[in-house]
């Protein structure tokens, strides 16, 4: 029976391809006319074009001429950049067509009716549809139910179907490798085929695996707040980026990728995502980190990097005063604050004009200051600024008159006189009118960077503001009740001083200090942005999140993470999700718990689960593998030689390994030492850094969010973890897809130890 579905099936898809690869060949024709047309209008827009009789200017016919011209190249490039994405994705199409089959009746009466769902959707010349895209409403039923009775969402409102077949598909090359009739939504024999495969330098987006859970995240459209908490390897990544193309599929007509941001872990992670997007149709949305962020608004100061926050948290720099200034109470606080500001505390810069004082500090303050009680601290910086520009410009006149200006006229060059005069063959009535026009454009010319300062508001001085600020916290806040004391404060704000001396400032300090100088200058950030992403929401404090809601006020957020791999905020991780629905309206706020784990065998999942004090909320996906390796060896020596023995091994079985150290200065050496044996690999030292092929070694904090086909966790001896490090252990285990091995000197870091030596295999290397 299988057989024979198997055969017409083959028969139907030969159909489907041959038309799809018809529609390919027409817009392959269409794309050529396309190209010859724009050629063609390039080619004759010269001659089109009449110049009018006894002057320079162009006639009305030919300024016409020029705008139908324009008009007529625009069309054609749209039509082509159209034409160029529909083939694209019908040369996906053309080799794998579809993936689902869903047999079904509209209840109550419906007739039977079979579609196909696919990457994208495919119809014939009448406009009937042959492939449905996985967006699509219908395509719901195919995600979220089993047979029987399923419900679906319509334009017009909630729809019942039977569903009476649920048939999957393997396609390669245009051929049926294999097909599954199940009652499941995704049938464990599709999903194992896709987790099999290996590992890849850029993410896949597998639309044929969607897990039930997976895709009510994809298909939510009434939260503001979409908080996903996934195991690792739960699918939260492939799943947020299936949402977006659903949002951009949903959303067509009113929602460019331009207005959804996406903020990811690292640098290294954006490039392992590029991909997923454009495979299915859709344009990348805008990506960065968070400190690409906020570091674009102070590019003379050096804002800590994620190897300098590593690093600091390992040194346990983590106190309780980075504890409170990190947390939703200090954004409140400070929110609070900026009303005094109205009455003092803000402080500014003297305006230089040609190395000399043009508006001192003093008399910024005063003109500030000097505003009534009703103006809000928006309306006196705005004041302020038209008040500086009115002294500018009563300062042109007394300016125009000085000796530097008569003496740069002087000095003018022909070339340098032509640039200054508004046309070239513009007259004076005499000497005396065109030196007053030089000098008013000299001055003026000169006078711009005090301009630009002025509109930039870089007459307020922030940094000193925000040192105010600090200093004023232990009179506003009692200290005590945060567990600091005077002496953690004093030093915590020197701290801030000597790094802002220094041209620097931490991760933690700069979203409140951009925060008080956003309130006090009103900016409101991005009123255009829909949809906001955040990966990796565990390593964000609950400031930083305020902060960037402030700066996307009418955005939608989903934000999504794993709360048990937090290696930069572990102290904070477990009362984050607590914090954050504080932000948004309880009715609009929905939390998804993703508790399978798909990635790594059964054997791995069981293993890493182990190491947390919440390992039993993580389910493994029944695929079966060999037990965690772990090797003790007797010396640093042998521990080198057991991971290089490891590495070889893991290649002969065309596994690519990531060796994951602890941090980057183990990662060096050790690639140091393996390169010295001729090992071939790449060391990621830099999140700036594109992912190679082959294998790698890779310092933990840069592994989020990746995986690999086998990772060799190096040197996990005792001592060389703390115990707050479980987070981080859990990290570099969870990112093996196939294999896991573990390497340490003489004894076992006891985090590790402390897993139940059945659930790997232990081998103590002499």
């Amino acid at each position: 029976m299988v057989e024979n579905n198997k055969e017409q099936e083959q028969q139907h898809l030969d159909t489907i391809i041959k038309q799809i690869s018809q529609a390919k060949q027409k817009l392959q024709r269409s794309i050529q006319n396309a190209q010859a047309d724009i050629a063609d209008i390039n080619r004759t827009f010269g001659d089109d074009v009449h110049i009018g009789v006894g002057d320079d200017s162009i006639s009305m016919a030919g300024a016409l001429s020029i705008h139908q011209q324009q008009q007529m190249l625009a069309e054609r490039n749209n039509a082509w950049q159209r034409s160029r994405q529909q083939l694209s994705v019908l040369q996906k199409l053309e080799k794998n067509p579809y993936f689902a089959r869903i047999d079904f009746r509209e209840l109550p009466s419906g007739k039977p009716e079979t579609i196909y769902i696919g990457l994208a959707s495919f119809t014939d010349s009448q406009n009937h549809f042959l492939i449905y895209d996985w967006r699509a409403p219908i395509s719901s039923i195919y995600y979220d139910g089993n047979l029987g009775r399923v419900t679906y969402q319509t334009p017009d409102g909630e729809q019942a179907v039977d569903v009476f077949l649920k048939r999957q598909f393997i396609i390669e090359a245009g051929k049926i490798v294999s097909l599954f009739d199940t009652q499941e939504t995704i049938g464990d024999q599709m999903l194992l085929t896709a987790l099999q495969n290996n590992a890849s330098t850029k993410m896949k987006g597998i639309v044929t695996t969607i897990q039930r859970e997976q895709n009510q995240i994809i298909r939510d459209t009434n939260s503001d707040l979409l908080f996903v908490q996934g195991a690792a390897g739960s699918g939260k990544t492939s799943a947020i980026m299936q949402r977006i193309a659903y949002l951009l599929y949903r959303y067509r007509k009113k929602l460019t990728s331009s207005q959804v941001l996406m903020f990811s872990p690292n640098m290294l992670f954006n490039d392992y995502v590029s991909q997923v997007l454009p495979e299915m149709g859709e344009q990348n949305m805008v990506q960065m980190t968070y400190l690409q962020y906020v570091a674009r608004r102070l590019p003379q100061v050096q804002v800590q990097n994620l190897y300098e926050q590593f690093t600091d948290r390992q040194q346990h720099n983590f106190s309780a005063v980075t504890k409170l200034v990190s947390d939703l109470a200090f954004f409140q606080f400070e929110t609070h604050y900026a009303q005094r500001l109205n009455s003092g505390g803000v402080h500014f810069r003297n305006l230089y004009f040609r190395h000399k004082v043009l508006i001192s500090r003093d008399k910024i303050a005063e003109i500030y200051y000097g505003f009534g009680a009703q103006y809000t601290l928006l309306n006196r910086i705005d004041g302020t600024r038209d008040a500086l520009m009115k002294i500018v410009q009563r300062k042109v006149s007394t300016e125009m008159r000085k000796k530097w200006v008569q003496e740069q006229i002087q000095n003018l060059s022909p070339e340098e006189l032509q640039q200054l005069y508004d046309r070239p063959d513009q007259e004076f009535k005499n000497g005396d009118e065109e030196t007053r026009f030089l000098a008013r454009k000299l001055v003026l010319q000169a006078f711009k960077p005090v301009v630009k300062r002025i509109r930039h508001n870089s007459f307020i001085n922030s940094a000193a503001t925000y040192y105010e600020f600090l200093k004023l916290v232990p009179n506003l806040l009692n200290l005590a009740d945060y567990k600091i004391t005077q002496v953690d404060w004093q030093a915590y704000v020197q701290r801030f001083v000597d790094y802002w001396n220094q041209k620097k400032i931490t991760l933690v300090d700069v979203s409140p200090y951009l925060y008080l100088y956003d309130l006090i200058t009103g900016h409101h950030g991005d009123l255009t942005m829909k949809f906001v992403f955040i990966d990796e929401i565990q390593d964000y404090t609950p400031f930083q999140l305020a902060y960037l809601q402030y700066n996307f006020p009418r955005a939608r957020y989903t934000m999504l993470g794993d709360l048990n791999q937090a290696i930069l905020t572990h102290d904070n991780s477990q009362t984050l999700l607590k914090e954050i629905t504080h932000l948004f309206a309880p009715e609009k706020t929905r939390v998804v718990q993703l508790t399978h784990s798909y990635r790594s065998t059964k054997p791995i999942t069981e293993f890493t689960k182990n190491l947390l004090t919440v390992g039993e909320k993580i389910i493994p996906f029944d695929r079966q593998g060999d037990l965690p390796n772990i090797k003790v060896a007797a010396s640093a020596t042998t521990m080198f030689q057991e991971t290089t023995a490891q590495l070889r091994q893991n290649q002969k079985d065309h596994y690519v390994t990531a060796i994951i150290t602890k941090d980057l200065a183990q990662a060096q050496n050790l690639s140091q030492r393996l390169r010295q044996q001729k090992v071939n690999l790449t060391l990621i030292r830099s999140e700036n850094q594109r992912l190679a092929a082959g294998d790698l070694v890779i310092p933990a904090y840069l592994a989020k969010g990746l995986e690999f086909d086998a990772v060799i966790m190096w040197n996990a001896t005792a001592g060389e973890f703390q115990p707050q490090d479980r987070q981080l252990l859990y990290t570099i285990t969870s990112r093996a897809m196939h294999r896991l091995t573990i390497v340490a000197n003489q004894e076992l870091d006891p985090l590790i130890a402390a897993v139940p030596h059945k659930l790997a295999q232990w081998d103590f290397c002499k």
